[in-house]
């Protein structure tokens, strides 16, 4: 059974299995940990304002990740979703009870939009967020606040039901 908890700390390494083999092995990114200062202090980078960061997990193992960074104004960015392989798809919906999860702690923070930012190579993703409503869009309809990755090259924008 699957349970979806927010990130405590000793989930921190469970976190770094998943997200770095994911980005770096699966799909090739040249992203490392030194990239990802926030992975060192998840905690006090996501827990901030309308923040949070929440893991999936088979036991005690972290099977997934995702997390929401209060980016102000009503709007958050929706960041570090990865799950592992074995866990994805439709079956064991890994994937969309994380969403779920962000998506309604967006609805009691009430916040408005929320927007994401993603490399072309992860087309699964791609089509995961457009088939939970997502709209494909162009960086420069981005919120100045939103933060960009180097490896980010396609983004999406949701507007959220109190919007």
């Amino acid at each position: 059974m699957i349970e979806i908890a927010r990130y405590a700390d000793p989930h921190r390494q469970g976190v770094l299995d998943v997200i770095l083999p994911i980005q770096q092995i699966e799909f090739g990114l040249p992203i490392t940990l030194r990239e990802q200062p926030d992975l060192l202090d998840i905690a006090g980078f996501y827990r901030r304002g309308a923040g949070n960061f929440w893991v999936a997990l088979a036991g005690q193992q972290v099977v997934g990740t995702i997390a929401l960074l209060d980016i102000g104004g009503g709007q958050g960015a929706l960041r570090k979703m990865f799950v592992r392989a074995p866990y994805r798809g439709a079956v064991l919906g890994v994937a969309r009870r994380l969403l779920d999860t962000l998506l309604s702690w967006c609805d009691v923070q009430g916040l408005q939009r929320v927007y994401l930012g993603t490399a072309t190579q992860l087309r699964a993703a791609h089509r995961f967020y457009e088939k939970n409503d997502f709209r494909k869009i162009g960086h420069g309809e981005l919120p100045p606040a939103f933060p960009r990755m180097a490896v980010d090259n396609q983004f999406y924008g949701l507007e959220l039901a109190g919007a």
